[in-house]
């Protein structure tokens, strides 16, 4: 049984042509039929440019948005609707790493109330009490317990990154999606975040959905990757699989763009023609067509369904075709 089973997820806003009258016009469609699987200890990876609806997924997977349709099922539970005292335990299990270090902390309150908030919520006393639990905690992720009393603005960006682990943590969750946690660091802390979420998730043996555009930092820490566009999954491998063997054209375009240390001379570049398209407004058939350099009359008329065309590999493409681009 898969710790997380996600099927057919939709996430659309609704939209409204007058303020006054307030006439409802076409929604936009944030997440558009996401479907994935996830296991115990597994890092799912997913990426895509921005507005493809990574950050909406995410939310939506743990209930911070509610779903437009589809279902999301925790330990073979369904979830989807949970209410009350049934969704405050899921809280429990699930967790989140925000992108802002800064934004996601309460500029009003000590670290130690940050951090201890989780305890107090859930009405848990851990042995000890929880002033020590929050200073263990404060310890693991690299921070001085004797800070326990300062404020978010006296840290670091990548001292807040951390503070925000340690909330995640705190409870002792299955399941932690990290949304873009290192975009706003700089490379060297990037490095040092990461390694930290991977020593806690040996240690905890916990799963994470990491979004990120970073396709370097997606692949030294993922086990699968799913790339997104305009809300719907493009596909789905394995990491080296999916980096060694790209076969959907856009996947393709991503690849060609991320930097390596020594570039071949004639290493192709694949550049994407035209802008996004409007979620509020996605093209028919495939939602890539419009930027597409193989597109044809056919990618207008139908939609791509994805197709396992590798085990474990899955490809929502009319063309797929394998092409190096690293």
């Amino acid at each position: 049984m898969s710790l997380l089973t996600v099927t057919d997820l939709r996430k659309h806003f609704p939209t409204y042509q007058q303020k006054l009258v307030r006439v409802e016009g076409a929604p936009i469609k944030a997440v558009d039929g996401l479907t994935l699987k996830l296991e115990a200890g597994e890092t799912l990876g997913l990426v895509g440019e921005s507005g493809c609806g990574k950050s909406t997924a995410g939310r939506t997977i743990l209930r911070l948005l509610e779903p437009t349709s589809g279902t999301i099922e925790f330990e073979g539970k369904d979830v989807t609707n949970a209410t009350g005292s049934e969704l405050a335990h899921l809280r429990r299990q699930m967790q989140m790493v925000f992108q802002d270090p800064y934004g996601s902390l309460n500029p009003r309150h000590p670290i130690g109330a940050i951090i201890a908030a989780p305890f107090l919520i859930q009405g848990i006393k851990p042995e000890g009490g929880t002033k020590r639990a929050v200073q263990e905690l404060m310890e693991r992720v690299g921070l001085n317990p004797e800070h326990y009393n300062r404020y978010p603005h006296e840290f670091s960006g990548g001292q807040r990154q951390r503070i925000g682990v340690a909330r995640a943590i705190a409870l002792k969750p299955k399941l932690v999606v990290c949304d873009e946690p290192v975009s706003a660091l700089d490379v060297s802390i990037q490095a040092q975040v990461i390694n930290l979420l991977e020593d806690i998730q040996q240690e905890q043996n916990l799963a994470y959905v990491f979004i990120a555009h970073d396709l370097s930092v997606v692949r030294h820490i993922s086990d699968r990757v799913m790339v997104m566009y305009l809300g719907k999954v493009m596909e789905v491998a394995d990491r080296d699989a999916l980096y060694e063997r790209p076969m959907h054209p856009y996947t393709q375009a991503l690849m060609s763009a991320v930097p390596v240390p020594e570039p071949r001379r004639d290493r192709e570049r694949i550049l994407l023609t035209g802008d996004l398209p409007s979620p509020q407004n996605p093209p028919s058939g495939c939602v890539f067509r419009t930027r597409c350099p193989i597109a044809t009359e056919r990618c207008a008329a139908e939609v791509p369904m994805p197709t396992e065309l590798e085990p474990g590999h899955l490809v929502a493409c009319h063309y797929p075709q394998v092409r190096t681009v690293l």
